[in-house]
């Protein structure tokens, strides 16, 4: 007799197991389950098998071969195009069936009499046997009831639970005699419980079921599958183990080491060539594959490990499930019901909460929580916030499932019935995630002011107007167009602190979330004339007469992401004449290359109309790059000096708020205006602090982050930075060129970026400050070294939200830059290599010279 093993399923319920593997050759007890089910053909003399396949055909192809090694012969058949169903696979190899033939699922698990089945089935001279069992919960399978005879009267695929009516299952294996596939049609698809069993009744064909004996285990989700696993180790079912019976209930595989003081509680099996460490502990029920390492004081209680993974010391897996090649790094807690994807990694002291799954190849960030489903993104984060509140890739990390949770999160860390104001820019996606955690806020009490499509300068200005505890801004993230960033603020505008996002945080991975009753749901507010408060506030801070003087012509340029007309009605009532460019909003993501292509574009309108100057605002209005009278680009360090340089001349002796990676150039503009320069940490929160808190500020910022102005609001604020320009240049009576050209020194100033793993940056951080005397150390953020004998630094700055160290050299010699650079690359490539071993650095590079 021939058997028919049916294994092209793909096994979307086993996902991610599945991703990358067809259901038939996921490992029971380190061997697939086809292996298994062949071996149990092969006891009841069938040797002669095909196996049809169609999902990822080849990886069943390549590792059963011709069948020779397991002692059958195996042939098969692929279904190229589409699925063609349980019967419609069997129909297409009909020509190699030319007798009394078996048909068995490649994804159950079971030791059933196959013989007393085949033997059922000649005697009572049956169409088709059906093979069954009794089942407690008959609700995912076909039940079917028999008459006294054992012979079918009814069959119903998959009942509801009002329509069940037998605890007798059908488990998908038949035996079937050649004539009954006359009823089905070629190359169509069709099912043996939905289309041909049911046509065999009708025709009153003989078909009949035979009741077995022993155990049965469909493997149709997580839960059942390390289920399959524990039936096998205590014995509830006969399947092959391929490891040597070292004691009653323990398997150990060859060339495996197992360190004296490890603890063992049998049953347990462990494969081949497997270390196992120092008090480490193996509970009933673990199943540990081929090469296998387990590390010191491990805890494994019931968990399913692939080939290949590598175990940590002092993590705990609980009853959890684990593909080839992951690694999990020391103290990581795995709980229950969790199944990560092959190649993954989970990152130190990280945890994965009970019934996570994790898709192939991604990354958990050493100390993350993960409480969701990793499928689209890369990797989860130990921390929500980063540089600009909470960013990710859009609508795959910020989904509006998470912004819900996130809003929720949110409001849970604020008193019931209060305020929180709400806007974003005018993107599709901002939209949708915006609604979504208006939602949250809503369900945890929260009141919202609702600002929607708003400029993120507007908002901040208007927060203190509103009554709000706080303000939440989404749009596209300014450094990425691909990502969405959620940005919160406190009742003055200004970005959270660190304790207030770590409260939000806790909130959010402990999902200590507040649920109120029905009549205490937040409400939505839309309030009115935000923008003519921010008017009025804007024309309070300049000096009108001397704009209307400049007779200024402005080109402004939104890059396809208008940030609100407002800008160009205020500068026509001040009496300069604005040319808007690519003030249509696009939904379509615009790339660096777009956006460099406009700014050749701004620059020839600018020259072309003989326009006072240009400017492109991105960054929903807090960002913007400066285009000179003769076209020429203004931007980053240039930028942020030349905007000293403007500001200090019309305020001297005041002091400027820059980030600790400016330019020494500011400095030297600094003194010739007896000016005072305060240096911060290079994020967005440190400058709005210290703007702040500091007296005589008059400008913060940067030339990449935008421009505070502190008397006006809090934030960024590009509109109000054009419109600041026109008045100095005309009091100044100067251009942009002349201040780019005649005012600026000449300073070389040079970033390059090593890759640096999460783990190393602080013993790195600390072997470079050991390295240097204190005196020549500054220690604002990162590791800044001075050699102040030629005026010149490197800082070392690790990135917040990647594993890299950013160095940034700045001098008056390009060789000295260039010197430094290649010195401190070469260092922290051989403290990383020391450390870890790694030989090869990816590095980036870009220069700008001011």
């Amino acid at each position: 007799m021939r058997a028919v093993l049916m294994a092209g399923g793909s096994g979307t319920r086993l996902r991610p197991l599945t991703c990358d593997l067809p259901k038939p050759m996921v490992p029971i007890l380190n061997r697939p389950i086809a292996e298994h089910i062949i071996n149990l053909l092969k006891r009841h003399g069938i040797t002669e098998i095909i196996v049809t396949l169609h999902y990822l055909p080849d990886i069943f192809r390549e590792y059963f071969q011709d069948g020779s090694d397991l002692d059958v012969r195996i042939t098969y058949a692929v279904e190229e195009d589409f699925p063609l169903g349980t019967a419609g696979c069997i129909k297409n190899v009909e020509e190699w069936l030319d007798e009394t033939f078996l048909v068995i699922s490649g994804d159950s698990i079971t030791d059933f009499d196959l013989t007393a089945a085949i033997k059922f089935h000649y005697q009572k001279q049956s169409k088709a046997t059906l093979v069954l069992t009794r089942v407690p919960n008959p609700i995912e399978f076909g039940s079917v009831i028999v008459d006294s005879h054992q012979k079918i009267v009814r069959f119903l695929e998959k009942p509801s639970a009002s329509e069940i009516f037998s605890d007798t299952i059908n488990t998908g294996i038949y035996i079937l005699e050649p004539d009954v596939l006359k009823h089905l049609s070629r190359n169509h698809e069709s099912d043996f419980s939905k289309d041909l069993f049911p046509l065999l009744l009708e025709q009153e064909e003989p078909l009949y079921g035979y009741i077995a004996e022993g155990y049965w285990c469909d493997i149709g989700h997580l839960d059942t599958y390390r289920e399959a696993h524990y039936a096998a180790l205590h014995g509830k079912v006969k399947l092959d183990f391929s490891y040597q019976l070292i004691s009653p209930g323990l398997w150990i595989g060859k060339n495996t080491l197992i360190d004296d003081r490890a603890k063992i509680f049998p049953p347990v099996l462990i494969g081949d060539n497997c270390r196992i460490g120092a008090r480490a502990t193996i509970e009933s029920g673990t199943v540990i594959g081929d090469n296998v390492t387990i590390g010191v004081e491990a805890d494994l209680k019931r968990p399913i490990i692939w080939n290949g993974v590598i175990i940590g010391d002092e993590s705990h897996l609980y009853a959890c499930t684990i593909a080839r090649g992951v690694r999990i790094d020391r103290r990581a807690r795995i709980f229950e019901g969790v199944a990560i994807g092959s190649l993954s990694t989970v990152g130190e002291e990280s945890q994965v909460n009970s019934l996570v799954r994790v898709w192939p190849s991604k990354h958990i960030e050493s100390g993350a929580i993960l409480n969701l489903d990793l499928i689209w993104g890369q990797t989860a984060h130990r921390n929500l916030f980063g540089q600009r509140g909470v960013s990710g890739l859009a609508n795959i990390d910020i989904t509006p499932e998470f912004a819900v949770k996130l809003g929720a999160a949110y409001g849970s860390t604020l008193p019931p019935g209060t305020q929180v104001s709400v806007s974003r820019d005018q993107r599709s996606i901002s939209r949708m995630v915006t609604r979504s955690f208006i939602s949250g806020l809503m369900s945890v009490g929260i009141n919202v002011q609702n600002l929607e499509a708003t400029p993120i300068p507007v908002a901040r200005s208007v927060v203190p107007t509103l009554g709000v505890v706080g303000g939440v801004h989404v749009r596209i993230d300014p450094d990425r167009p691909d990502r969405c960033a959620i940005e919160f603020f406190d009742e003055k505008g200004i970005n959270l602190s660190k304790s207030r996002e770590k409260k939000i945080e806790g909130s959010y991975f402990k999902e200590d979330l507040r649920r109120v009753q029905i009549d205490e749901i937040g409400d939505v507010f839309y309030p009115s004339q935000t923008l003519e408060i921010y008017r009025n506030c804007f024309e309070k801070h300049l000096n009108l007469e001397a704009i209307r003087y400049s007779n200024a012509k402005i080109v402004v340029d939104y890059a396809y992401s208008v940030s609100g007309a407002i800008l160009p009605q205020l500068l026509n009532k001040f009496g300069c004449e604005a040319m808007v460019l690519n003030a249509s909003l696009t939904q379509a993501v615009i790339t660096d290359e777009g956006r460099e292509s406009l700014l050749v574009q701004l620059g020839r309108v600018v020259e072309a109309i003989s326009a006072t100057f240009g400017a492109q605002i991105t960054a929903n209005g807090e960002q913007l790059v400066l285009v000179d009278e003769a076209g020429g680009l203004i931007r980053g360090e240039s930028l942020t000096a030349l905007m000293v340089e403007a500001v200090l001349a019309a305020h001297p002796r005041s002091a400027v708020v820059v980030p600790v990676r400016a330019s020494g150039a500011i400095e030297q503009i600094a003194r010739r205006h007896d000016g005072q320069v305060i240096r911060t940490k290079c994020n967005p929160t440190a400058l709005m602090e210290t703007c702040r808190t500091h007296g005589n500020v008059v400008l913060g910022g940067s030339g990449d982050m935008g421009f505070i102005f502190p008397d006006l609001h809090p934030g960024f604020d590009a509109m109000f930075c054009i419109a600041k320009l026109i008045e100095l240049l005309a009091i100044q009576e100067r251009s942009l060129a002349d201040l780019r050209v005649e005012s600026l020194p000449r300073i070389y100033h040079k970033c390059l970026t090593v890759r640096c793993p999460w783990t190393v940056k602080g013993s790195l951080m600390r072997y470079v400050v050991e390295q240097h005397a204190p005196g020549t150390l500054e220690l604002i953020d990162g590791v800044k070294v001075h050699d102040r004998a030629c005026e010149s630094w490197i800082l070392l700055l690790p990135d917040a939200s990647e594993p890299l160290v950013h160095l940034i050299a700045d001098s008056p010699s390009r060789d000295w830059v260039d010197r430094s650079l290649r010195d401190y690359r070469q260092l922290i490539q051989e403290f990383i290599a020391r450390d870890r071993g790694i030989e090869e650095m990816a590095e980036f590079e870009s220069q700008v010279t001011v």
